[in-house]
C-alpha cells in the first residue's frame, strides 16, 4: 500500500474515530439531560416489549423526546435486553439515564391489596378474582379454611393470583407459628390448629380489637369447664358453608342443624376455622385476658356486655332485645367489621355463650 492510501485510510479512521467519539458524547449528554415530562405519571411496560414499544410508551407518556436518540443510548449502552417488566412512576424532569436505572433494577410500582379479616376463604377468593391488575386463575383446589392471612400486601402489576394466595398461606403459617410459641400456660388447645379455629370465632365474633382477649377468654374459659361454645357465627357456616352471607338473623330452628359447626349441639371445638383470622385473633386465641366471664351478648354500641352468671347474662340479653326492638328488630352496629361481616346475635338462646 502506498504512503499516500495509508495517509488516507489513518485520516479517514481518524474521522471515524472522531465521528463515533462525537455520537457516544451526544448519547451520554442525551442520557444526563433532564427529560420534559412536567409531572408524575405512570408508564406500564408489558411482559416482551421490545425497544421500539418501551421507547413508544415513553414518548406517549411525555417522559421523553428524541426516540431515535433514546433507541441508540438504548442499544449502545447494551441495556435493551436488562429493562424488566412492570408498572413504573415516573417524576417531572426525570433524566433518560434514570428512567433506565429504573427499569433494569425492576424498580416497579407495587399496587395494594387489602384483604379484611374474618372473611372466608370462599370469600378471599371472590375478592382476587375482582382485582383487576392480577393475572392468571386462582389455584384449585382452593386452601383449607383459615389458611390466608387477612393483610395489606403490596404486589407489582400482572402478579399472578397463584402467586397472591401462596403469599397469603406463608404468611398465615407464620404468623401462626409466632403467635402460637407465645402461648399462655395451661391452655385448654393442644395444637396450632385449634388454635387456629379458636382465632377464627374469635374474629368472627366481635369486630373490636380490644374485645379479642375477653372474647378468647369467654370461649377457654367454657372449654376448661366442659361447657359448649354456642356460638352463633359456628352456625352461620354449619349454614351456608363459608360460601354465601346468611342474610337474616339465626332462628331458634337455625341452632338445631345437625352440623359438626353447630356449637350449641356439639361440645368443644368446630372441626375447622369458620373464617380466616388476623394477627390479633391468633394473639388473643393464645392469650386470652384473665377473666372469668362465661357469657357475651351484643351492647347495642357495637361491642359486647361480658357476664359471670347466667342470670347476669340473660338480664343483659332481655336489655339487648329492647334495644333491638326499639330500631325496628334491626341491631344498631356503629362500628362495622369491613366486608363479610358476622350478624350480631339476638341472643337465641339464653343458655348460651352470647
Amino acid at each position: 500500500m502506498t504512503r499516500g492510501r495509508l495517509l488516507l485510510l489513518a485520516g479517514f479512521l481518524a474521522v471515524v474515530t472522531i465521528a463515533a467519539g462525537g455520537a457516544w458524547w451526544a448519547v451520554l449528554r442525551y442520557l444526563d439531560t433532564p427529560g420534559p415530562l412536567e409531572g408524575e405519571t405512570v408508564v406500564h411496560v408489558p411482559r416482551g416489549s421490545g425497544v421500539e414499544e418501551i421507547t413508544r410508551r415513553l414518548v406517549e407518556a411525555g417522559a421523553i423526546d428524541r426516540p431515535w436518540l433514546f433507541r441508540i443510548a438504548l442499544r449502545l449502552s447494551g441495556r435493551d435486553r436488562r429493562l424488566q417488566a412492570g408498572e413504573y412512576r415516573l417524576t417531572a424532569r426525570m433524566t433518560p439515564a434514570q428512567i433506565l436505572d429504573m427499569m433494569q433494577r425492576g424498580e416497579v410500582l407495587l399496587r395494594r391489596i387489602t384483604v379484611p379479616e374474618g372473611l372466608t376463604v370462599a370469600e378471599v377468593y371472590a375478592l382476587l378474582e375482582e382485582v383487576p391488575f392480577l393475572t392468571g386463575e386462582l389455584p384449585q383446589p382452593p386452601p383449607p379454611e383459615g389458611r390466608l392471612l387477612p393483610e395489606t400486601y403490596l404486589f407489582p402489576r400482572d402478579a399472578p393470583r397463584r402467586i397472591v394466595v401462596r403469599r397469603m398461606r406463608t404468611a398465615l403459617e407464620e404468623a401462626l407459628a409466632e403467635a402460637w410459641a407465645q402461648r399462655a400456660p395451661d391452655l385448654p388447645l393442644a395444637t396450632p390448629e385449634e388454635a387456629l379455629i379458636l382465632a377464627s370465632l374469635i374474629e368472627k365474633e366481635t369486630s373490636l380489637p380490644e374485645e379479642y382477649p375477653i372474647v378468647a377468654a369467654v370461649f377457654v374459659n367454657r372449654l376448661r369447664k366442659g361447657m359448649r361454645l354456642q356460638s352463633d357465627p359456628t352456625v352461620i357456616y354449619a349454614l351456608t358453608g363459608g360460601e354465601t352471607r346468611l342474610g337474616r338473623r339465626l332462628t331458634r330452628a337455625d341452632l338445631t342443624i345437625d352440623s359438626p359447626y353447630n356449637t350449641y349441639r356439639r361440645d368443644g371445638l368446630p372441626p375447622t376455622p369458620i373464617a380466616n383470622p388476623g394477627r390479633l385473633a391468633l394473639l388473643a386465641a393464645v392469650r386470652p385476658a384473665d377473666v372469668d366471664y362465661l357469657y357475651f351478648v351484643a351492647d347495642g354500641t357495637g361491642g359486647h356486655a361480658f357476664s359471670r352468671t347466667l342470670a347476669e347474662h340473660n338480664r343483659k340479653v332481655r336489655e339487648w332485645r329492647k334495644i333491638r326492638d326499639r330500631v325496628g328488630g334491626r341491631a344498631p352496629v356503629p362500628v362495622p367489621r369491613p366486608a363479610a361481616a358476622a350478624s350480631v346475635t339476638d341472643g337465641a338462646e339464653e343458655d348460651g355463650a352470647r
